[in-house]
């Protein structure tokens, strides 16, 4: 990557931050995701009775869940607010490549996800306060919670590429990675297994994030799950490019 590509990267990913922070809605979602992981882990997920120092079940089993609906709130905005107002058009005609673009938005949203994922630190703190935690296994369990919300924010980019309209790339991207939960859900291939031969069924587990975040979960960071979340988030970022090059050629 040249250098001229690196800093047009930063200066979109860093107007994009800007967009962020100067507006209360990203305090408000901050202050969301922090109430709802604070529920879901000492509610729900009964972080003070199960008498075990990890946060794999009580904490990181409710991320998939969590980032459901609150990344497509985050990213909707990225290219459907570029369309509605009409600057995308103007945005293209800027002496940058789409894909610098595409990447310096979805950066700057990455980034913006993991403040508000670090911001979860206290719970880290209180099982180390209570107990003697594997922490190599919460650090795997936090960088399979970036990669998982990296892929959901990719889709999310991708859909909000799609339509001027935010509330349906919200349900679409909703959708998408609703399908991404639920294709290895034990219920779903056991329903499939009924009709479906056993490679289709196998193809469509393979689409999971579960399995591959559930290693992460465990502490188990795997070359294979890697590549994975590398691999969603690249085609979806390149489904992006593909929609936005039918744009500025129409």
């Amino acid at each position: 990557m040249s250098s001229d590509s690196s800093r047009h990267i930063w200066t979109i990913a860093k107007r994009e931050l800007n967009g962020y922070f100067n507006s209360p809605v990203a305090y408000v979602f901050i202050v969301i995701f922090l109430l709802l992981n604070g529920f879901f882990t000492f509610m729900l997920g009964r972080f003070f009775e199960i008498g075990e120092a990890s946060l794999a079940m009580p904490f990181f089993s409710w991320h998939p869940w969590i980032y459901l609906f609150l990344v497509p709130a985050a990213g909707m905005r990225l290219w459907s607010e570029e369309r509605r107002v009409g600057t995308l058009e103007l945005l293209l005609t800027f002496p940058i490549a789409a894909w610098e673009a595409i990447l310096g938005k979805f950066i700057a949203s990455w980034i913006f996800l993991a403040v508000a994922l670090g911001l979860t630190f206290p719970v880290m703190l209180t099982v180390g306060y209570l107990g003697s935690p594997d922490y190599g296994a919460i650090a795997a369990g936090y960088l399979g919670s970036f990669l998982l919300a990296g892929a959901y924010l990719a889709v999310t980019v991708m859909t909000s590429a799609l339509t001027r309209n935010q509330v349906i790339s919200f349900i679409l991207s909703v959708v998408i990675c609703f399908f991404l939960i639920l294709a290895g859900w034990e219920p779903v291939t056991n329903l499939l297994v009924r009709w479906a031969p056993d490679s289709l069924v196998s193809l469509v587990a393979s689409f999971s994030v579960m399995p591959h975040f559930g290693n992460f979960q465990r502490g188990v960071v795997d070359l294979r799950d890697l590549l994975f979340f590398v691999s969603v988030m690249v085609f979806s970022l390149f489904g992006t490019g593909v929609i936005l090059r039918g744009l500025r050629g129409a």
